[in-house]
């Protein structure tokens, strides 16, 4: 089991408020003239195995080494209406501040 805390000690309040702030917006209802849209952006370390894993076989699971080869990272942007049910991904093949840029630019033509 682990433990985890959301709240910084050091600013309790001014946190409190603000994440009531966030959870009154996302108690509203739904109007599809003001929808809520959220949108997160996860970074992702691309791995290739060194060696080839053996299969599995009868009475023994896949072995995978675990060693591997770093090719590169990606991006992975989710826009999500929850209200609505509708989410939109897309992955692309480098992180950079530019395709970041022109994904949040683009967000209006698959809104």
């Amino acid at each position: 089991m682990k433990g985890y805390w959301c709240i910084p000690p050091e600013k309790n309040s001014a946190f409190v408020a603000a994440m009531e702030d966030v959870l009154e917006v996302h108690s509203r209802p739904y109007n599809p003239q003001a929808p809520v849209v959220c949108m997160d952006e996860k970074p992702y370390q691309r791995l290739d195995h060194v060696r080839d894993p053996l299969p599995m076989r009868p009475g023994s699971f896949e072995k995978v080494d675990g060693e591997y080869k770093r090719e590169g990272t990606c991006g992975i942007f989710i826009f999500t209406e929850p209200l609505r049910g509708w989410r939109y991904s897309k992955a692309l093949p480098r992180r950079t501040k530019y395709l970041m840029r022109n994904i949040l630019k683009r967000r209006k033509s698959f809104l």
